[in-house]
């Protein structure tokens, strides 16, 4: 039986530029403690659609648990300013409370 992360390469292999099939793969890999990897992809979809709002939390908490805070602090900020411009309130305020919590 193929695993989640096997279904997602297969899926990928199919749609290799898939922004929510990437992004699921970074997930898979964080779920997996394979953080730099999921960094790496997320970034990948950045640098491609630096809108993907989502990536910003996802990665900034990569980021904590790397205890590379300032790469957090710059994440953080960069989603808050996209969720701002896309006028998402609720993202806007689920980063700006992951910033507060590494700035404390």
């Amino acid at each position: 039986m193929a695993t989640r992360l096997d279904q997602l390469l297969d899926l990928l292999q199919k749609e290799p530029h898939d922004f929510f099939l990437n992004y699921a793969l970074a997930l898979e890999y964080a779920k997996q403690d394979k953080k730099e990897k999921a960094i790496s992809i997320i970034e990948h979809i950045l640098k491609r659609d630096e809108n993907y709002l989502g990536a910003y939390y996802q990665m900034g908490q990569l980021y904590e648990q790397l205890q590379q805070l300032e790469k957090a602090r710059v994440t953080y900020t960069k989603g808050i300013a996209i969720a701002q411009r896309q006028k998402n309130t609720k993202a806007a305020g689920e980063l700006s409370t992951a910033l507060l919590l590494i700035e404390e």
